[in-house]
């Protein structure tokens, strides 16, 4: 499941995305092969934490299983 963070809290992509240009057709980030398209990786602060991207709106994304 993909979650947006911001500060303290953690959102639904869907609430932000579906304003963005790069969105996919249901307003969700693209998503493919493990991999945000529409953004770059981020360094991982420690390997217990999952991955995290920061899309071209500046806004950080992390893939939570």
């Amino acid at each position: 499941m993909l979650v947006m963070l911001i500060d303290d809290q953690i959102i639904a992509p869907k609430t932000v995305c579906q304003g963005c240009l790069l969105a996919d057709r249901s307003g969700q980030p693209r998503w493919r092969q493990g991999q945000l398209r529409c953004g770059h990786a981020l360094q991982r602060p420690s390997p217990a934490q999952p991955i995290q991207y920061e899309c071209q709106m500046g806004f950080r994304i992390a893939c939570i299983e």
